[in-house]
C-alpha cells in the first residue's frame, strides 16, 4: 500500500489554524502533491469549525470558537496555502490560540466575549523526493496578525513557524511525526510571549475504502513565560464521500494546564 492510500483521507488543516493540528493537514498536502504528475495542479478549499474550553491554569474558564477557510494550490513539489478566520474567545482575554495562557500587560478582571476576524496564515511546503518509503516534507508558515489584540484575539504581531515532516508505511498503517519552531513578534500588550519547539508523533490506518482513522500526540514547550508547556492527544475519523468531497473529526484532550481540556473539531474539504 502507498502512502496515498494509507493517508490521503487525513483532511484536517493547521495554520496555526487549530491549536496543534499541523501533522495531519501536512500529510494530505504531501500525499495529494506526490500522487498528481509533474506538471498537474490541484487546488482545494477547506471549511473547518473547532470549539476548546478549559481553565488554562487560571480560576475562571475560557471557551474557544474557531472558524476558519483555507485555501490551498500544489504542482510539482510545491503546495501554497492562504487561511483566513472568524473567531470567538470568551474569558479574561488571558488566553491565545496557538499560545495559550498569557498575561496582559493590562489585565482583564471580567469575563467577556469578544469576537472578529482571526489571525491569517501563509504557508508554502515542499515536498521532497522519497528515500524509499520515506517521506520527508519541509514548511514555512508567516502568521499575518490581522486578528484585533485590543479584543484579545491576538498578539497583533507577525510570527514565522518552519516545520519538517516524516512519514513512512508499516503495514497497512502510516506512522508519522514532525518538529517545529515557532517564532512570535515581540508584543507590548503580551510582554511574556516567547519563542518555542513543538513536536508530533502519530499512525493513521485505513479502515475501509472510504473510512480511516488514527491518534497523534502533541507536543510543545511553553510560548508564554506565564503558561507550561502542552500535552494533548488527539484521536480523529476522517470519511472520503466521493472523489471530490471528504469529511474530518477530532478529538483533543489536554494533560496540562496550557491545553483545552477538552476539544473538538470537523472540517469539510472540497478539491479539484
Amino acid at each position: 500500500m502507498s502512502r496515498v492510500q494509507a493517508v490521503s483521507r487525513l483532511t484536517m488543516s493547521r495554520p496555526l489554524l487549530l491549536p496543534k493540528c499541523a501533522t495531519l493537514f501536512l500529510l494530505l498536502l504531501s500525499t495529494a502533491a506526490q500522487a498528481q504528475s509533474e506538471s498537474e495542479a490541484s487546488r482545494a478549499l477547506s471549511f473547518g469549525g473547532y470549539h476548546a474550553r478549559g481553565d488554562f491554569g487560571e480560576m475562571t474558564e475560557t471557551r474557544i470558537n474557531y472558524l476558519p477557510v483555507s485555501f490551498e494550490y500544489s504542482q510539482a513539489k510545491w503546495t501554497l496555502l492562504a487561511t483566513v478566520s472568524r473567531l470567538e474567545v470568551t474569558g479574561l482575554g488571558n488566553v491565545l490560540v496557538n499560545v495559550g495562557g498569557v498575561t496582559q500587560a493590562v489585565a482583564g478582571n471580567e469575563v467577556v466575549t469578544q469576537k472578529g476576524m482571526g489571525d491569517s496564515v501563509l504557508s508554502a511546503i515542499y515536498h521532497f523526493d522519497p528515500i524509499g518509503d520515506w517521506f520527508l516534507d519541509f514548511r514555512l508558515d508567516v502568521k499575518v496578525p490581522t486578528a484585533d489584540e485590543e479584543k484579545a484575539l491576538g498578539t497583533g504581531e507577525l510570527d514565522i513557524g518552519a516545520q519538517l515532516d516524516v512519514s513512512a508505511n508499516v503495514g497497512e498503517a502510516a506512522v508519522f511525526a514532525s518538529l517545529g519552531y515557532n517564532k512570535r513578534g515581540k508584543s507590548m500588550l503580551y510582554p511574556g510571549l516567547k519563542d518555542s519547539f513543538y513536536a508530533q508523533v502519530g499512525v493513521a490506518n485505513p479502515l475501509t475504502e472510504s473510512i480511516s482513522a488514527g491518534v497523534f500526540y502533541d507536543f510543545r514547550q511553553s510560548a508564554s513565560r506565564f503558561s507550561t508547556e502542552s500535552h494533548e492527544l488527539s484521536p480523529y475519523v476522517s470519511w472520503q464521500l466521493n472523489d471530490s468531497w471528504s469529511f474530518t473529526t477530532l478529538g483533543i484532550f489536554g494533560f496540562t494546564d496550557a491545553s483545552p481540556e477538552t476539544g473538538v473539531m470537523g472540517q469539510l474539504r472540497f478539491s479539484w
